[in-house]
Order: C-alpha cells, then structure tokens, then sequence
C-alpha cells in the first residue's frame, strides 16, 4: 500500500466542500467519488465554514498574518547591519 501523503489544491477542497454543500451530494457519495476519507472530506467542511478566508492555507496560499511575518522577516535581512 503507498503511504504517501496526497497533496490537495486549495480549489479542490473548496469544489469538493461545495458538491455537498451547494449541489447536496451526500458526504458518503461525494467521498467515493472523489477518492477521499469522509473523515477528510468533512474535516475541509469545517474548516470552510469556521473561517473561509484562512481556510486551507498552504500550496501557495498563506494567511495574511503568516504572509505579513515573512514579509518583515525579508525587509529585515535587507536592512544595513540586518541578520
């Protein structure tokens, strides 16, 4: 069995909230035919609805306060005498 960890795109997690949420696949079914856990797939529903703007950060996306952080970090190492 390959136990290598699948990487999802933040618009694939999004379009596979919404086939539940918006068209009304059952869990179980959108699941299946996404190849995915119920587990994962209702585990991307709840972050969606808990916070939809920082939802699935990573793969390019970054929350604002992570993007803001790295930004200060870089200016820094410009700086004269930065680290």
């Amino acid at each position: 069995m390959d136990m290598t960890r699948r990487k999802f795109s933040h618009e694939f997690k999004t379009e596979a909230v919404r086939l539940v949420t918006d068209r009304g696949v059952a869990v179980s079914q959108a699941a299946r035919d996404l190849d995915l856990s119920e587990s994962v797939l209702r585990r991307w529903m709840r972050e969606l609805s808990a916070a939809p703007a920082a939802a699935f950060p990573g793969n390019g996306q970054m929350r604002a306060d992570l993007a803001e952080i790295a930004a200060l970090k870089k200016e820094v190492v410009r700086l004269p005498g930065g680290a």
